[in-house]
């Protein structure tokens, strides 16, 4: 089918592994260094490595399967939407309104 497969072995250096896990790190570090606490909550740090990631697979890169198209893009078929995804900075105040209902059940 085309497809060639590129194992490991045990103790052995994959670089392009350990460079995204560096580079994911590298931007934890950054969001952590511009919150005010000492201590984060596991999911706190859960989120925050998810939304490192997926910043990591948002762009197209120079080298890529596809000129204009992200990883995300081409795997999910979703498109990102500036005023949904990053209108917020990771770790910022907000407030919430739930719009509730109190009438009672019958």
């Amino acid at each position: 089918m085309g497809m060639i497969l590129n194992t490991a072995g045990c103790d052995e250096h994959v670089p392009e592994t350990e460079r995204y896990i560096r580079t994911i790190k590298e931007r934890e570090s950054g969001i952590c260094n511009s919150l005010p606490f000492e201590k984060y909550p596991h999911t706190v740090i859960v989120e925050m490595t998810k939304k490192c990631s997926i910043l990591e697979e948002l762009f197209t890169p120079q080298k890529g399967i596809h000129p204009t198209l992200s990883p995300q893009a081409i795997v999910t078929e979703s498109h990102i939407d500036y005023y949904k995804h990053f209108k917020i900075q990771f770790g910022s105040y907000v407030q919430v309104h739930e719009q509730h209902n109190d009438l009672p059940r019958t």
